[in-house]
């Protein structure tokens, strides 16, 4: 089971759009693919028209008196299930502080499911905090969706000195631009620089189009209304480029 979780400190730069479409390229290609939406805002449910029971509190899932396997949904697409978002998750930081071992907890709970998935994304709230640091060291892979703005390189240094100070494995920081203009002078001057000054950012970019936005509206992935378009090839790429990374087989 290879766990990826969508990440960045920033809020708005593409982190459901990622987390949904690539959930769905993924079980498209044949892999058992869990999402799961650790976003309080729930809008990887809302996109999958699923929401969480109320016996399903983070609380009940830490302290093991719910099991992950027990809150999972299934979505509208074979091979793709989803544990929706809770609104207790807003209160995430406090239960985990509380909790013995409470940088492992979200490891933990997964153990539970290496049988049952393949593939398992993490949609992650934005932000540094005790839940960033269990997503940290239960993943094998941290894609960093970056929109080129002068804030983005700092994000992303920002990102690999938490990495050095917690001991992990650097390399599993993944970077690809998102939600890109290239109309906009700052975009084009700011992929310059991160092209210069991240060696293992993602050929492959995320542009941003009025498509994406329409996943609301449709509440579907984006390749299922929209399988042509610049956005769904873009994502296409994309997932082909990680997969590569992650070594998983076509």
């Amino acid at each position: 089971m290879i766990v990826f979780g969508i990440y960045n400190i920033k809020g708005g730069v593409g982190k459901t759009a990622t987390s949904v479409n690539l959930s769905y390229l993924s079980s498209l290609d044949g892999y058992k693919t869990l999402l799961w939406d650790l976003d309080p805002q729930g809008s990887s449910s809302f996109y999958y028209d699923k929401e969480q029971r109320n016996d399903a509190s983070l609380k009940k899932i830490i302290t093991g008196k719910v099991e992950l396997r027990d809150i999972i949904s299934e979505t509208d697409y074979r091979k793709l299930d989803i544990i929706p978002s809770d609104f207790s998750y807003r209160h995430m930081d406090t239960t985990l502080d509380q909790t013995k071992k409470s940088k492992k907890r979200i490891r933990e709970a997964l153990k539970e499911l290496k049988k049952d998935y393949e593939v398992v994304f993490l949609d992650c709230p934005p932000g540094i905090s005790i839940l960033a640091e269990n997503i940290f060291h239960a993943c094998d892979y941290i894609l960093v969706p970056t929109v080129p703005t002068p804030l983005c390189l700092r994000t992303y240094e920002q990102i690999i000195t938490f990495f050095e100070e917690d001991e992990l494995d650097k390399s599993s920081v993944i970077p690809f631009l998102s939600m890109v203009e290239t109309r906009k002078s700052v975009h084009q001057n700011s992929m310059k620089e991160l092209n210069l000054n991240i060696p293992n950012l993602c050929h492959s970019s995320i542009p941003f189009l009025a498509e994406v936005e329409k996943m609301g509206i449709y509440r579907k992935p984006l390749i299922e209304f929209s399988p042509n378009s610049k956005a769904s090839t873009s994502f296409k790429a994309l997932w082909k480029e990680i997969k590569k990374i992650a070594s998983l087989k076509n």
